[in-house]
């Protein structure tokens, strides 16, 4: 398991988005459509995780795969609080073997949803996901799963093909993730639970090369709050 990306909520268009990030010095691309949700993404590689902008396009669509999908239900549930910080998302290698350890440890998980995007050149990438069911609120969503259809070695060679990964974006790398919690020892531990890590002393969880901690703060809802760079240099 790894950290894969970090999803940030929009109601602005990806290209104003890349645009924005160019501006600023990061190289971000036009990710592509999800057509079956009705949403479409702009996303900024590191050399160990990417940010995902997820946008509404078609709202009639995103209506209906709220059903479905819990990330779009938040989408919907965070749009009043504007653009912000949604959630972080991992990568797992076997599915079912995941959905079959959280399901053992007492979470309730939503059945494996088949996913796909396609991408502005035409190409379509395809993935699984899973939940943990929890109803939609101002609580801390707990982090989602993906697998990739493509094995790593080969993703990463298509994203350095189209530019969307090169040396420039391997420089830097996510180092932390802070959470705005009003329990961190709840939320650590917890999360701890879901992800089998051990908590650290100031309500931290390493996984990988990437730190996640819990900040007790009122925010108007509990959410990733900030993220922090480090440079490969």
């Amino acid at each position: 398991m790894k950290l894969d990306h970090l999803v940030y909520f929009t109601q602005y268009d990806v290209q104003s988005i890349v645009n924005e990030q160019r501006a600023k010095g990061n190289p971000a691309v036009v990710g592509g459509q999800h057509e079956n949700w009705g949403t479409a993404n702009a996303l900024l590689y590191t050399d160990n995780v990417y940010i995902e902008w997820l946008t509404v396009v078609d709202e009639n669509k995103a209506r209906i795969a709220v059903e479905e999908q819990p990330l779009i239900a938040q989408y919907f549930h965070d749009q009043p609080y504007g653009d912000g910080w949604a959630t972080v998302c991992f990568s797992v290698e076997d599915m079912e073997q995941w959905k079959d350890e959280l399901d053992n440890k007492g979470f309730t998980t939503t059945k494996i949803l088949k996913a796909s995007r396609k991408t502005e050149n035409g190409e379509l990438l395809r993935w699984k996901m899973l939940f943990i069911e929890q109803s939609v609120s101002n609580e801390l969503p707990y982090p989602f799963f993906i697998e990739w259809e493509e094995p790593e070695e080969k993703r990463q060679a298509g994203l350095a093909k189209t530019g969307a990964r090169t040396t420039f974006h391997q420089q830097q790398k996510i180092s932390e993730c802070i959470f705005h919690v009003e329990d961190p020892l709840r939320e650590s531990g917890e999360w701890a639970i879901v992800l089998s890590q051990k908590v650290g002393d100031v309500h931290d969880i390493r996984i990988g090369d990437v730190v996640l901690r819990f900040i007790e703060k009122n925010d108007t809802a509990q959410r990733l709050a900030e993220i922090h760079f480090i440079s490969n240099d």
